[in-house]
């Protein structure tokens, strides 16, 4: 093809499972050379990432696209005209009208468009330009990391939060491990921090006490219901920018799940629109720090050493109740850190578990 040439309709088909930066630079090239594009997502029901996840991950890196989504649980037989006729009935299905030009990296791209009656446009069938593949991604997405997109990160990353009572070292001890993982270099060193917006939160309370009575104190300061749910929605907001840009690993000083047991601290019960808010987002680890070995700092926002042993027991419970996966944080500091990092070290070493896709007869 000559590069001044143009389609009307160009097609992308694939199963982005998940999407990483070869096929963004499918799409990307189709798109300079159509007036029109169409991205077909197609999914079968044994893989492991749903197809309306692989469809939004699509939509937002080619805004200019069209991206639809077909589930095809035909297995895959590129010798079989029976087979290739049933997948061909999704795909028109799911592409109605005319196609003038199919653009592809697989072999099997000149039958596709041949079945569509239309031309073929090879795009870097070597994957020189971008070494990457969806199986290579499956089978080590830390290896694979800079050709994700920031969705696919967010949704690979893995999260820490380290949660506890006041003045138990949740912040010093999840900006260990973050600083921890960023020396490992590589990768590692865009792991992510994410503060503590519950703290922001209070300091503007008391700031806004203080401006109406330069005399007040934290003690001064009260809280209603429905600032929890606010709270919580700008910590998961904070959460999720960072996941975007993270390393494999995210470390979260508190989540919304917290919120919900300062919820109860506060206000004497239960905020079923924060438990609601905290259960949007998945966490790989809670690291709960203990109030034992930890002597209490008064900084002029917290209540006192005596509501410690109780938070603790709260947070506990309810990591327990819920099922989440957590460890008990004890020791000084140095102890504490080298308990999380183990802890860390095994989840990493778990890696990602993607369902094997259907398999092809070539």
């Amino acid at each position: 093809m000559s590069g001044g040439e143009r389609f009307g309709h160009g097609l992308v088909l694939g199963k982005f499972y998940p999407p990483h930066a070869g096929h963004h630079h499918l799409v990307r090239t189709a798109r300079d050379q159509c007036e029109r594009l169409t991205v077909l997502v197609c999914a079968a029901s044994v893989e492991s990432v749903p197809l309306a996840d692989r469809v939004a991950w699509m939509r937002e890196a080619h805004p200019d696209a069209e991206v639809v989504g077909a589930v095809d649980d035909i297995p895959v037989d590129l010798r079989d005209p029976a087979v290739w006729e049933a997948h061909m009935d999704i795909f028109r299905s799911a592409v109605p009208g005319r196609v003038d030009a199919v653009f592809t990296s697989e072999e099997y791209g000149g039958e596709l468009a041949r079945r569509f009656g239309a031309r073929e446009v090879c795009v870097d069938p070597a994957r020189t330009l971008f070494p990457v593949s969806g199986t290579a991604v499956r089978a080590d997405p830390a290896g694979c990391w800079d050709h994700l997109g920031p969705a696919v990160r967010a949704s690979l990353v893995r999260r820490v939060v380290v949660l506890g009572a006041e003045s138990t070292g949740t912040t010093t001890l999840s900006r260990a491990l973050a600083a921890h993982y960023r020396r490992r270099g590589g990768v590692w060193a865009r792991t992510g921090w994410v503060a503590e917006y519950g703290r922001e939160y209070s300091e503007q309370k008391l700031a806004a006490a203080r401006a109406a009575d330069p005399a007040a104190s934290w003690e001064d300061v009260s809280f209603a219901s429905p600032e929890f749910p606010v709270i919580a929605r700008r910590q998961d907001a904070a959460e999720e920018r960072e996941a975007r840009l993270s390393s494999p690993v995210l470390f979260c000083d508190t989540d919304s799940f917290a919120t919900g047991i300062w919820h109860e601290r506060y206000t004497g019960g239960r905020s079923a629109e924060v438990e609601s808010i905290a259960a949007r987002t998945h966490r790989d680890l809670y690291l709960l720090t203990d109030h034992a070995d930890v002597p209490f700092e008064d900084d002029g926002l917290r209540d006192g050493p005596h509501l410690r042993p109780w938070m603790t027991g709260r947070f506990r419970e309810e990591l327990t109740r819920t099922g989440r996966r957590f460890l008990d944080i004890r020791g000084d500091r140095d102890t504490r850190l080298a308990t999380a990092v183990a802890a860390v070290d095994e989840l990493l070493a778990e890696g990602w578990h993607f369902a094997a896709p259907l398999p092809e007869k070539r």
